[in-house]
């Protein structure tokens, strides 16, 4: 049987009273506000007002709801994609309360319509899309000469930043100054004025989104909810006139983030010496990039998307040792190589194995995604040190997705010192088995061992700092132009040393004298060593070294290793553990084994044989079965790490047989 509800204002927002007495409960219901904007934050500042019992709206808006807006629009979803925001959100409103008064403008707001817009209105509540400044503008000012309290509140990241423009204060374009500015300058100036705590710019993990020029930049519900809350807040206190209610100059910035709430007070606004400050760097960031970003393509094909994920597979110093030629949508062929002509961390093309090795296994992982297997075949067997493979993805609607997939691009290094506390054994556990039969894992995470790994690896610091050989690699592997991500080499953020040492490092690494002249006579490598070698090796939960069950010697002994070593590290992303390789000491343990020198310095020389010392003792019989070594602890992602070039920049054309 239906059951018919009739609606009773009283009852629908008696849960308001304690927080608002019941004449205070009544009179909202006949408060008036004008929203323009129905979007991300317009569609949430609609039905939180509608809920505290707001009777009487002025709504604008003509946009319609596309697939874009999901993430953080609240009238979107598959059943209202094309359809009118306006309309969809009025219709939300008026299912809170049926009583509800509403005006609205289906066409926006323009200059025709403003003071129709603003007729009656006890509050206006700014939605409009951020680069909507010229109506935004006008807008204000209308606010200004009516004597209507104005608040606008930014979603920013996962926080927000509140402005409220009264009568009697600072208005809305004494603020912001605009005023004699270019239109990306206004755009500048509306972003650092909004929020000078600049809360939010600490997390952005690609300042490649935010484009003034483009009219871009990310966001998400966080974001627009806790805009919504702030806004509420700010305008309820302004309809009942209770509470104290900052007015520009001053505002605050609430971030979830950040953990942070900051008031914040910039007298004269953006004339201040603090705004002027920020607006030069932003416009440096923002406004005089000499090099817009360039789009890439989006893979399309199976084929695409596998490699697209594949590319991910870490490499020594990012050296992305491969490239793609695709045959057809669901085959395609990898074209290896080896730097051991040029990189004596490359002893026989062994690292460059160990990288591709890790490539195939994240191929077979990535493929899962799509619901195919990858059948991988060698197909020019003859060469030793670059072989080619062919990939072909079979269709598998039985196939279930890897539970180490969603790692592939997260997987990273972390180079800086982690937490030191312990690894549970369901940790090591999941870790173990992570590994093929033919890999065992030895573990060094007592206090003394990670103590005789931390002299091993400073000791063995000296060896690759002071050695010619290693100079050119070091030089050139290092990025200064692109200090927190690059796409084929390690930015220097990412180093692991701090900003001194950086500048210091950035001098010496000019040229050999140089850093010859720093390490006779100023103990140069000393304080590069403790930062990253003695005091990470110290600061970690646990080391391990895998170890193979025998000696590995050729080709596939190598790749499958590096197989194991992607599943382990991948599996030790899925424990939110950090990781770094430490795998020199290994390789130079192989020089040394095979009597093959690899530096023309007796000096360093007679040092490297000091450090294999250390490494037989510490490993013992094993000690020639290890093919690598690291350290895992607790850590956040860093914010500064190695990525990859473009999958479409990996491909090749097809090689003629």
């Amino acid at each position: 049987m239906d059951v018919k509800f009739s609606f009773d204002y009283s009852r629908a927002f008696s849960r308001n009273v304690g927080w608002f007495s019941p004449e205070e409960q009544e009179l909202l219901k006949y408060k008036r506000v004008a929203i323009a904007g129905a979007g991300g934050v317009g569609g949430i500042h609609i039905l939180t007002l509608a809920r505290l019992g707001i009777g009487r709206f002025h709504l604008s808006d003509f946009d319609t709801f596309e697939i874009e807006n999901m993430n953080r629009q609240v009238g979107a979803n598959m059943s209202t994609l094309g359809c009118s925001k306006l309309q969809v959100m009025v219709d939300q409103l008026k299912s809170i309360n049926p009583d509800v008064d509403i005006k609205v403008f289906p066409k926006g707001v323009n200059e025709n319509n403003l003071d129709a817009f603003l007729e009656g209105v006890d509050c206006y509540l700014d939605a409009l899309d951020f680069f909507a400044l010229n109506i935004r503008r006008l807008l204000f000012k209308k606010c200004e000469d009516k004597g209507v309290p104005a608040t606008t509140v930014a979603p920013l990241g996962m926080g927000a930043a509140v402005l409220n423009f009264l009568p009697g204060h600072m208005s809305f374009e004494d603020y912001f100054c605009f005023d004699g500015h270019s239109e990306q300058e206004q755009y500048l100036r509306f972003l650092v004025g909004l929020a000078p705590a600049r809360l939010h710019t600490a997390y952005l993990v690609d300042p490649a989104t935010v484009s003034l020029a483009d009219k871009r930049g990310p966001s998400t519900i966080i974001g627009c909810e806790m805009a919504g809350a702030l806004a509420a807040s700010q305008v309820v206190k302004l309809l009942l006139n209770r509470g104290d209610t900052i007015a520009a100059p001053r505002g605050l910035q609430m971030d979830g983030y950040t953990n942070q709430l900051k008031l914040t007070w910039r007298p004269w606004g953006n004339r201040n010496p603090l705004q002027r400050l920020a607006i030069h760097f932003g416009r440096k960031a923002l406004i005089d990039q000499k090099t817009p970003v360039k789009p890439f393509a989006e893979p399309e094909t199976v084929a695409q998307n596998v490699i697209d994920h594949a590319r991910w597979a870490p490499s020594g110093d990012n050296a992305q040792p491969w490239r793609f030629e695709l045959n057809s949508d669901s085959v395609f062929t990898v074209h290896t190589s080896d730097t051991s002509d040029t990189v004596v961390y490359d002893l026989h093309g062994w690292s460059s194995l160990l990288a591709i090795g890790g490539l195939l296994e994240t191929i077979e992982i990535a493929a899962t995604l799509f619901s195919h297997q990858a059948s991988i075949q060698q197909v020019r067997t003859e060469r030793r040190r670059s072989p080619v493979f062919q990939v072909k993805l079979i269709p598998d609607d039985t196939c279930k997705v890897s539970p180490l997939a969603p790692y592939i691009k997260l997987r990273t290094v972390q180079r800086r010192s982690m937490g030191t506390r312990a690894l549970n054994v369901h940790e090591k556990m999941t870790m173990e088995r992570a590994l093929p039969e033919d890999v065992d894992v030895i573990w060094l995470e007592s206090q003394p061992q990670k103590n005789k790994v931390a002299k091993l690896l400073f000791a063995n610091g000296k060896t690759r700092l002071t050695m010619k050989e290693a100079y050119p690699i070091h030089r050139a592997v290092i990025d200064w132009e692109k200090p927190v991500k690059s796409p084929d080499k390690i930015p220097i953020k990412a180093v692991g040393v701090d900003r001194l040492t950086a500048i210091v490092f950035k001098w010496t690494m000019a040229s050999w004298r140089r850093v010859r002249f720093l390490n006779a006579c100023l103990a140069g490598t000393w304080w590069t060593r403790i930062q990253l070698d003695w005091l990470p090796a110290r600061n970690s939960a646990a080391h391990f070294a895998l170890v193979a069950r025998s000696n590995p010697d050729n080709q596939n002994d190598y790749l499958s290793a590096g197989r194991a070593i992607q599943r382990f590290w991948l599996t030790a992303s899925t424990l939110n553990l950090g990781f770094q390789p430490q795998q020199t000491p290994v390789i130079f343990n192989q020089y040394l084994n095979q009597s093959i020198r690899f530096t023309d310095s007796k000096r360093v020389l007679h040092h490297a044989r000091k450090v294999k010392y250390r490494f037989d003792h510490m490993f013992g019989d094993k000690a020639e079965r290890v093919v690598f070594m690291g350290r895992l602890g607790r850590s956040q992602l860093p914010a500064s790490r190695s990525i990859r070039k473009n999958w479409s920049e990996l491909l090749v054309e097809p090689v003629t047989q």
